[in-house]
């Protein structure tokens, strides 16, 4: 399953959207030069509000512009940094986000969310040492963020430790009953680990949950195929593509964190006539 962008949903988890801002009776005034040092940082904070606002409508570029200039306006402060932090990780530079975010990080050091974030970042641009530092450090102060559990277990499947992984995952779970991508995830350790049907069961599981799922749906299409159930596969695999080609690319199935053994199964299974049929009409179709 991928790193799907699950920062928006991390950050609705520790609250981004409702930074404390100190209260103040005087009336928010323009930028001026004459404004002092304390109505500055007042006002900082207050277009990092903003920002944060408009990142939950997903207006990343008025965020941006307002996100850098509250950081001017109150750099002393964590507020700024964090959300600043946040939109570069959104899109996707990933670099000057972890910059950021580490700015907010020294001038915050308690504040979950951008340990969460951080540890998103970090998973991003391959160490996920630091990945699981950030994450752990943030999930013991607050545990019950399933998004920051299934970015550990993304973190500890990269690191090849599945026990660890699926532990993470698992608790995802356990505190969101419907986080289908953990318990897709789940399947594809189960499948390199030769449990099939166990995989095959978390896959339907995952369906269950929201039948329009491309990946387990594929997924379960290819563990079908290697047990002789061609027509089925066939049916399920071509119904799963026609939804996202996508799928059909196996560096794409590399970086949702596919195995080696199920890349293989699935790199046969692509092959097929059928399934290359459907692949060749899809990619017709979008030229």
């Amino acid at each position: 399953m991928p790193k799907r962008n699950w920062l928006l949903s991390l950050l609705v988890g520790v609250g981004l959207w409702q930074l404390s801002v100190p209260a103040t009776a005087q009336m928010l005034l323009p930028y001026t030069p004459q404004l002092n040092a304390e109505q500055l940082e007042q006002q900082g904070l207050e277009v990092a509000e903003e920002a944060a606002q408009l990142i939950r409508f997903q207006q990343y570029d008025l965020a941006l512009s307002r996100a850098k200039l509250a950081t001017q306006l109150a750099p002393n402060k964590y507020q700024p940094w964090f959300i600043l932090g946040t939109l570069y990780v959104i899109q996707q530079q990933v670099e000057p986000g972890i910059a950021a975010l580490n700015k907010a990080l020294e001038l915050e050091p308690k504040e979950v969310g951008i340990k969460f974030t951080l540890g998103n970042a970090y998973f991003q641009v391959g160490n996920y040492a630091e990945a699981v530092t950030q994450l752990e450090q943030g999930l013991k102060l607050k545990p019950d963020v399933p998004a920051a559990l299934f970015d550990l277990g993304n973190s500890y499947l990269r690191l090849g430790k599945m026990t660890e992984a699926i532990a993470a995952y698992q608790k995802a779970v356990t505190q969101q009953k419907d986080f289908w991508p953990a318990i897709n995830n789940i399947g594809l350790i189960k499948y390199e680990q030769g449990d099939v049907n166990g995989a095959i069961k978390l896959w339907e599981n995952a369906l269950e949950i929201d039948q329009e799922q491309v990946e387990p749906q594929l997924a379960l299409a290819v563990a079908f195929y290697t047990q002789g159930k061609k027509d089925q596969a066939i049916k399920l695999g071509g119904a799963a593509l026609k939804l996202d080609s996508s799928y059909g690319d196996l560096q794409h199935l590399k970086d949702n964190l596919w195995g080696e053994k199920l890349i293989k199964d699935t790199e046969k299974f692509l092959t097929t006539p059928q399934i290359r049929a459907i692949l060749d009409d899809l990619e017709e179709k979008s030229s």
